[in-house]
C-alpha cells in the first residue's frame, strides 16, 4: 500500500486490521504523515473499527491547533488541554481553531467526555517530545508528494496552493529532523 492511494474501502479494511492486531484497550494513538496522505479518513475509520470491538475513542486533529504561520509549536497547548487531562482520566476541554476567510482565530470552547483510547492524527502527532506518551504510532506515507499537493489543494481550496506547497516544505524538514517515520509503524 506504500505510496499508493487509498479508498475509503481500502482504509476501513487497514483500520480493522490495525484495531484487531494493535488490541488496545487505553491509550493514545497517533497517525502521523505528510498532508495529503489520507490521515484524516485513517483516523476516522480507526477510531470506527475501534468502537466495533468496543472500544471506546475520541479522535482530535492537529488540525485544530496548526495554522499557517504557527504549523508545530502550539503543542505545548495540545498538552496543557488534551494530554495532560487524558492521562489524568479526566474530561478535557480546548479551544480549536475556526478559520474565517482564510485567517485563524481561537474558537469556542470544546468539551470532550474522556474516553479509554485518544487518536491523535494530523502532521507531528507522532513527534519525538511525545513519544512516551504514545501507546502506538502510524505512518500514512500516501502518494507522491505531487498527489498530496492536488489532494490536498481539492480538498482546501486553490487559494491555499502556496500555503499548501510552503507547509509541504515545513513537513519535510520537520520529519527529517524529527526521525517520526522511523519511530512508526508504516501503513500506507
Amino acid at each position: 500500500m506504500t505510496g499508493s492511494v487509498a479508498s475509503e474501502d481500502d482504509w476501513s479494511f487497514i483500520a480493522d486490521g490495525i484495531a484487531a492486531r494493535l488490541g488496545l484497550t487505553e491509550g493514545v494513538v497517533a497517525v502521523d504523515g505528510p498532508s495529503g496522505a489520507g490521515k484524516s479518513t485513517f483516523a476516522a475509520e480507526l477510531v470506527r473499527a475501534l468502537g466495533d470491538r468496543g472500544r471506546r475513542s475520541v479522535l482530535i486533529s492537529t488540525d485544530d491547533f496548526a495554522t499557517w504561520d504557527d504549523p508545530a509549536a502550539w503543542w505545548p497547548e495540545l498538552e496543557r488541554d488534551i494530554l495532560r487531562a487524558y492521562e489524568r482520566h479526566h474530561d478535557y476541554t480546548y479551544r480549536p481553531r475556526v478559520w474565517v476567510d482564510g485567517t485563524p482565530t481561537v474558537g469556542p470552547r470544546v468539551w470532550i467526555r474522556w474516553q479509554p483510547l485518544l487518536v491523535i492524527e494530523g502532521v507531528t502527532s507522532a513527534r519525538r517530545r511525545s513519544a512516551h506518551r504514545l501507546a502506538a504510532a502510524l505512518w500514512i506515507d500516501g502518494p507522491s508528494a505531487t498527489e498530496r499537493l492536488r489532494r490536498a489543494v481539492a480538498r482546501d481550496g486553490e487559494a491555499d496552493r502556496g500555503n499548501l506547497m510552503r507547509w509541504q516544505a515545513f513537513e519535510r524538514g520537520w520529519f527529517a529532523v524529527d526521525g517520526t517515520r522511523d519511530r512508526c509503524t508504516v501503513i500506507g
